[in-house]
């Protein structure tokens, strides 16, 4: 038998090729945190730095390319400042990079182990106010109509994950853009403050009724830094259409700071629930495949119909929504 050809190949372990870089660099940066560190800070910190300077090394960051990421975040406070804190670029890039979507998947997921699960939750997005009224069952969020608008009766049921029992007094927060893909601030010659923004408090059954628009896709802003990082990834801007909707939810975070300085935050609260803020699409889309900040959820996805006997209307959705109790934690993995 001929003896097996050479292959320059030992059995014995390879020995470690030995660094380009300084092996000992990172962990030297991470040394010199001091001792007073929050242990969450230092978690997060800790693990930011690593992962920052294995992607520098991974790809061999230029000079050039590093100086381009400082001007380009330079161009994010620069956007933000000069449009009086109305426009998030910084939050924006977030969505386009899938950062919000896996933040709330971590923050917000739940595995129901009663053979429901309760209403998926998607991303706050930049648009949401606090300053939208409470509205009676039965109106409308419709304040300055637009002619290409098609009205919608949306209804359901908010009732418990765990019971299946009606939630009386659950708050149903919504905000929409117009038919012309445009929300309320983005558009004052249209629009007045709260045009497509209302809330709605559950009848005893745990029924919220009103009148909103079959939503309407629309582009994210076609300049400034978050489309130019499109444009990089050969993707488009593309929303699909959507309604945003928030259940019993307490957020203490003000949007568009310079707007809303003194007003105290929303609290929309259920003392016994987790709330759920989410977006609903309809199922004709062209662009849920796509979504741009990648929200659409298949639970998500709903049948807008038409409507018969309301002179008030063209189409319905009928929308339940489930949620969990606060002290619920669903399966353990």
């Amino acid at each position: 038998m001929a003896p097996p050809e050479n292959t320059g190949v030992s059995n014995a372990a390879q020995a470690p090729q030995p660094s380009r870089f300084d092996p000992k660099f990172t962990q030297h940066v991470l040394d010199t945190m001091g001792p007073n560190v929050e242990p969450r800070n230092r978690q997060v910190l800790s693990a930011f730095i690593r992962h920052l300077h294995d992607f520098s090394r991974e790809v061999e960051l230029t000079i050039d390319e590093w100086m381009a990421g400082v001007h380009f975040v330079n161009e994010l406070g620069r956007v933000y400042a000069e449009s009086n804190k109305t426009r998030n670029e910084s939050h924006r890039i977030s969505d386009i990079l899938g950062l919000e979507t896996l933040v709330d998947e971590i923050a917000h997921k739940i595995i129901s182990d009663t053979g429901s699960d309760p209403t998926s939750s998607a991303i706050l997005g930049p648009f949401w106010s606090p300053h939208a009224p409470f509205r009676e069952n039965g109106g409308t969020i419709i304040q300055n109509p637009n002619p290409t608008g098609r009205v919608c009766l949306m209804h359901g049921i908010i009732s418990d994950l765990v019971t299946g029992k009606p939630i009386p007094g659950a708050v149903f927060d919504i905000w929409q853009a117009s038919s012309n893909g445009k929300y309320d601030f983005q558009d004052p010659d249209n629009q007045t403050p709260n045009n497509l923004r209302g809330k709605f408090r559950a009848d005893e059954n745990g029924k919220y009724w009103f009148y909103c628009y079959h939503p309407t896709a629309y582009s994210l802003p076609r300049d400034g830094p978050s489309h130019q990082l499109l444009q990089m990834m050969d993707r488009h801007p593309m929303r699909p259409a959507h309604i945003h909707i928030m259940v019993s939810w307490s957020l203490i975070v003000s949007r568009r700071p310079a707007l809303e300085a003194n007003v105290a935050p929303a609290q929309v609260t259920h003392p016994e629930y987790k709330g759920c803020t989410t977006q609903l699409y309809p199922k004709d889309d062209p662009w849920l495949s796509t979504d741009t900040v990648f929200a659409v959820k298949d639970d998500l996805v709903v049948d807008f119909k038409p409507l018969q006997g309301d002179d008030k209307a063209e189409l319905e959705l009928d929308y339940n929504v489930i949620l969990a109790p606060k002290d619920y934690k669903g399966k353990v993995f």
